[in-house]
């Protein structure tokens, strides 16, 4: 039986790994390296090249653990979009963030997954009070992402209103890159819930502008107080997105 062109192929983590070398572009490669805090082994391929061997092999979670374990940037970022969340242990998750290489993991590929595992919330919890700083910032991101796609009926709102005074209490006292996720939790509550906006507004006009010094990249702390007011403006509040990863 042919198989559809639309249908997903099998293929190997070495058979990626030779993909990626050949769709990289050195200087997207700088790009990365230099404003994304992006770290060797990298080839540089643009996420649309990955969303186009995303489409062909389709969500794998054997892959996608392989995929992550090379510890190549772009396989990895491969492996955040193929994991197939509803699969993912507990055990991977946590290996995932114990072995993250820089902001884009903690921040993106790692909580993304983990929003959308039968294991986010618990991990979101456990994390934001770790004494680690890469298990807070995934934590706090983590957080975030499940705002973003969990329905109002599926959230603990009083626990969110605790989270967000304790980035009120807690922001100015933690590392620069929990920092900057608190501030995105913030901002994602009073935007995905709007129950929240209230508060989220009130938290960040007396929390004002947010230093975080996030190393040699391109990234600034958003202005909480003005990202909610402007999607209030849109009339987006409470919009929930399909899916955390993008």
């Amino acid at each position: 039986m042919k198989r559809s062109p639309s249908s997903p192929t099998s293929a190997t983590a070495a058979q990626i790994l030779q993909e990626l070398k050949s769709l990289g572009r050195e200087s997207y490669k700088r790009v990365l390296m230099k404003n994304h805090g992006a770290c060797e082994p990298i080839d540089g391929v643009p996420i649309s090249e990955l969303k186009k061997i995303l489409k062909r092999v389709g969500p794998n979670y054997e892959l996608a653990l392989e995929l992550y374990d090379t510890g190549h940037y772009d396989a990895r970022y491969l492996a955040g979009l193929m994991a197939d969340d509803v699969r993912m242990t507990e055990r991977d998750l946590q290996h995932w963030v114990n072995t993250a290489q820089g902001r884009s993991q903690l921040g993106c590929t790692l909580p993304w997954v983990a929003a959308s595992s039968p294991h986010g919330l618990t991990l979101a919890r456990r994390w934001i009070d770790s004494a680690s700083a890469d298990e807070q910032e995934a934590g706090w991101a983590t957080w975030s992402s499940l705002v973003s796609v969990k329905p109002d009926a599926d959230l603990d709102l009083p626990e969110l209103k605790r989270l967000m005074k304790r980035v009120l209490r807690d922001l100015c006292k933690a590392p620069d890159r929990v920092r900057y996720q608190m501030n995105g939790f913030l901002i994602a509550a009073g935007c995905y819930v709007a129950e929240l906006t209230p508060l989220a507004l009130e938290i960040a006009d007396e929390l004002g502008p947010v230093e975080a010094d996030l190393g040699p990249n391109s990234c600034e702390v958003p202005l909480a107080s003005a990202y909610i007011r402007n999607v209030q403006k849109r009339g987006t509040i409470g919009r929930k997105r399909k899916s955390a990863k993008c």
